[in-house]
């Protein structure tokens, strides 16, 4: 290994590569280096072992905005997705979609969602130094405050952050059953902010017999992560409920400090069934997370980065949902209430114990929604909300609503193509009436090609902090944010279905979209964005014991207005990310995997004075079954103790190393 370093040093000393796609990304070589070699490495091992392709079939669950129904069984390697909030299959949608189900969770040993995420096609992801602390996650470029976030069928984005935005710090994998990310403008059926995209979580549901899990690790940093939950059905009522708990020591935020700032966190989520009629029921879930987070404040003296102190943040979420489902045939019906209360605290130890900073932000939202299959072919689907939501600081308290219409028709003319198009009308009651459309279509070969296409809308009011904020931050005459989006992209099934390849193309341009300028200290409208790239998947299961997945994401994203920073990159959006997996379960039960992701450079600035280079960062896991229900594993993160930067002026984690039990009753 020592080898292979010095070779990457001296290729990059040379300028290799020093054209192409990978010009000036030295992470971009190691990157292929290292796979490469993780590669060469598995086949040799599993050469002696070669055997022809299975596909193996399973009961699946179809997702219903949040909510499972049974819908027969599947090959193992495909999915359901809800591009529009109700039910569909992949061969149903055009839009570019990723599923992260729970056995990718545990096979990654992921303790973070966003670190998922930060592999997914199209999608990058920042932290404000260690676990726990801010985590932004940007799709296609866009902001991300721009991504709207789901748990549940709950929208998250939090109304009193200064951007409306979902922290996804204390979103951790424990509850998590399932991760899907639309990636794209995708208004008419989700609303506001689904301007970049849609991450929308979905946690244990409740199964048809008692079932538990349960997990512990212990690593570096002084970690301890711990969840626990049963599942499971008795006569008309059903329940799944979680519940888990984490505590590090952590890093030091501020990348010039050395006083550790820890994390704690514990929470827990409910889901309750209830069957009233064969044809009516009740859904209750819930969601609670209570967080601590050691903070650095900036320093007073030029160039004002972040610097150890004794600050700490508290955070707590509440996110609530009741739902009635009523089936009258053809035509299902939901009617729901939803709730997302978010309080967070800052504290400075240095000026006494009552908070130096407190928000209070809540989101009330009633819907109805129905979903009338007219035919084989026809299938439309009408919903109304109204949603109420407001947020104080202690000096400023203010509140808004939105009441919203829209419809979807997905036809299917002929068999293996399906068109979708939809409309939406928001009334703002603070910026009025706006209308948004949207439109995809799929197309089906019978040789494993498929075709995907779609336009696509989005909108997003200005937050009330934007408008509102205190000390002078607000700014009362933003526009709202709009964009338009186009994708086009191809999927390849080779080998019956043991390898896919995808392929997907698409342009963005977004106007007003609204940034903080730090020459006049408020919040100001940029007249227009371009995001543009493309994204590329591969998934292979050469046998049943050896799967390897990848992705590249191209991201241009580019201040498009008049101005001193015309034609620059927008912040912290690397134009180039790589990611690759690889997992084998060996002849002795023993499983054995790697992730390596490489991300390109980038700047931290929206005037591109500071640039942030690129990285590789690369993991290893392992884990060995005891008996049927027992599992023991570990894995060690930052492999090669990468120095990287991803926010200017905070810190990264380096090399780390965990182990932990597993234990299933079902």
């Amino acid at each position: 290994m020592n080898d292979m370093n010095r070779a990457v040093a001296a290729g990059c000393r040379v300028g290799i590569p020093a054209t192409g796609p990978l010009k000036g990304s030295c992470p971009m070589l190691k990157f292929l280096i290292l796979t490469s070699s993780a590669l060469v490495a598995v086949a040799l091992s599993s050469s002696a072992r070669a055997q022809s392709t299975t596909q193996i079939t399973k009961p699946v669950f179809c997702v219903y905005d949040g909510e499972y129904e049974p819908c027969g069984s599947m090959v193992d390697n495909d999915i359901i997705i809800s591009a529009t909030g109700v039910v569909e299959k992949p061969e149903s949608t055009g839009h570019a979609i990723t599923v992260i189900d729970r056995q990718t969770i545990e096979q990654r040993q992921a303790v973070a969602i966003s670190d998922l995420l930060a592999t997914t096609p199209g999608v990058t992801v920042t932290r404000n130094g260690g676990l726990g602390t801010l985590s932004t996650v940007r799709i296609r470029g866009a902001e991300g405050e721009q991504t709207l976030t789901l748990i549940d069928g709950v929208r998250v984005n939090d109304p009193s952050s200064p951007g409306g935005g979902f922290d996804f710090a204390n979103l951790l994998s424990g509850s998590v059953e399932r991760v899907e990310v639309l990636r794209g403008p995708n208004s008419v059926p989700w609303g506001s902010q689904a301007i970049g995209g849609v991450v929308n979580v979905v946690t244990a549901a409740p199964t048809d017999r008692f079932s538990a899990r349960a997990n512990a690790e212990y690593g570096s940093f002084d970690s301890v992560f711990a969840n626990a939950g049963i599942s499971g059905k008795a006569g008309r009522f059903s329940g799944s409920f979680n519940a888990g708990y984490l505590r590090t020591d952590g890093i030091s935020a501020a990348a010039s400090g050395t006083e550790p700032d820890g994390y704690r966190q514990y929470g827990g989520t409910a889901r309750i069934g209830v069957d009233i009629t064969d044809a009516i029921s009740l859904d209750l879930r819930g969601y609670y997370a209570n967080s601590r987070v050691d903070i650095d404040g900036f320093g007073f003296t030029p160039p004002f980065l972040p610097v150890d102190d004794a600050e700490y943040a508290e955070t707590q979420e509440i996110y609530g949902y009741a739902g009635l489902n009523v089936g009258l045939g053809r035509l299902k019906n939901r009617i729901a209430f939803t709730i997302a209360d978010i309080n967070r605290d800052n504290f400075d130890p240095t000026f006494g114990s009552a908070p130096s900073f407190f928000a209070r932000g809540r989101s009330e939202r009633y819907e109805y929604q129905g979903d009338w299959r007219a035919s084989g072919a026809i299938r439309l689907v009408a919903g109304a909300q109204r949603e109420n939501t407001r947020f104080t600081d202690g000096s400023v308290f203010k509140s808004r609503g939105t009441t919203s219409v829209y419809g979807e028709a997905i036809l299917t003319p002929i068999a293996r193509l399906t068109l979708t198009g939809g409309v939406r009308y928001d009334d703002d009651s603070a910026f009025g009436g706006h209308t948004t459309f949207g439109a995809n279509a799929v197309y089906s070969l019978s040789i494993g090609t498929t075709f995907r296409g779609s336009y696509a809308e989005g909108f997003k009011a200005p937050t009330l902090y934007q408008l509102f904020g205190p000390f002078g931050l607000g700014n009362p005459n933003l526009q709202p944010e709009s964009a338009r989006s186009y994708d086009v992209g191809i999927e390849q099934n080779l080998v019956g279905s043991a390898i896919t390849i995808s392929a997907t193309w698409f342009h963005r341009d977004t106007r007003n979209q609204i940034d903080y300028n730090a020459a006049t200290f408020t919040y100001g409208n940029i007249a227009r964005t371009r995001g543009k790239g493309l994204e590329v998947g591969l998934n292979m299961r050469p046998s049943d014991r050896l799967t390897l997945s990848g992705s590249y994401s191209f991201i241009d994203s580019i201040n498009r207005s008049p101005g001193a920073n015309f034609g620059k990159q927008l912040a912290r959006r690397p134009r180039q990310s790589v990611s690759a997996s690889i997992d084998w379960e060996t002849p002795l039960k023993l499983s054995v995997g790697a992730t390596v992701l490489a991300v390109g450079d980038s700047f931290d600035d929206a005037g591109n004075f500071n640039r942030l280079d690129g990285y590789v960062v690369a993991g290893v896991r392992a884990e060995l079954p005891i008996g049927n229900r027992f599992a023991i594993y570990g894995r060690v993160d930052n492999l090669f103790d990468e120095k990287y930067t991803v926010v200017r002026g905070y810190g990264t984690p380096g090399r780390a190393a965990y182990g932990g039990i597993r234990v299933k009753f079902d």
